[in-house]
């Protein structure tokens, strides 16, 4: 402590390599994903394979244009590069496809649950208006209860119909014999 450091309070910024590459991790992403994307075409098979029959052509049959003889060491030195530099991006590519798909497997399982839960209320619900239908009367039960009564009815008019018919044959009998 004798120098006025102390040690629980960060240094200055110390500027590293760090501090003048800042890159967009989403556009060098983008970038390698697009990069992964052409690696994986037939269009790209197919051009690098013109290439290399054009570069080994010249550089057989052309005396004056070798300029990379029989053993191809600058084409080996090129593909060398190539692939030192697709791994690389093909692996950032892939990691970025794979923590979009491990979103994508949260989506899917909040969406699954939520889904569940609403099945489950739907399906308590539905118990429930069944057993309240249940206590409910239905449409056959009133009809056949509306039958009956207008039967009851129909019986309970033919009686009072008998009864008055009685009642004006005994009023009739009363009144013959009252004059008789």
């Amino acid at each position: 402590m004798a120098d006025g450091r102390r040690l629980d309070v960060p240094r200055g910024s110390a500027r590293g390599l760090g501090s003048y590459l800042r890159l967009d991790p989403d556009a060098v992403g983008r970038f390698a994903e697009g990069i992964a994307r052409f690696l994986g075409t037939g269009r790209f098979l197919a051009v690098q394979t013109i290439i290399v029959v054009v570069w080994i052509v010249l550089n057989v049959a052309a005396v004056r244009l070798r300029w990379d003889p029989y053993p191809f060491i600058l084409l080996n030195l090129a593909f060398s590069t190539q692939a030192a530099y697709a791994a690389p991006l093909i692996l950032l590519a892939q990691n970025r496809q794979a923590d979009r798909d491990r979103v994508q497997a949260e989506e899917d399982r909040a969406r699954a649950a939520q889904t569940r839960a609403d099945t489950e209320y739907v399906a308590r619900e539905l118990a429930a208006l069944r057993v309240a239908i249940g206590e409910l009367a239905t449409r056959d039960f009133i009809r056949g209860e509306l039958t009956r009564l207008a039967g009851d009815e129909a019986e309970e008019a033919d009686k009072r119909e008998r009864k008055r018919r009685k009642q004006a044959e005994r009023a009739e009998r009363e009144r013959r014999e009252s004059v008789g």
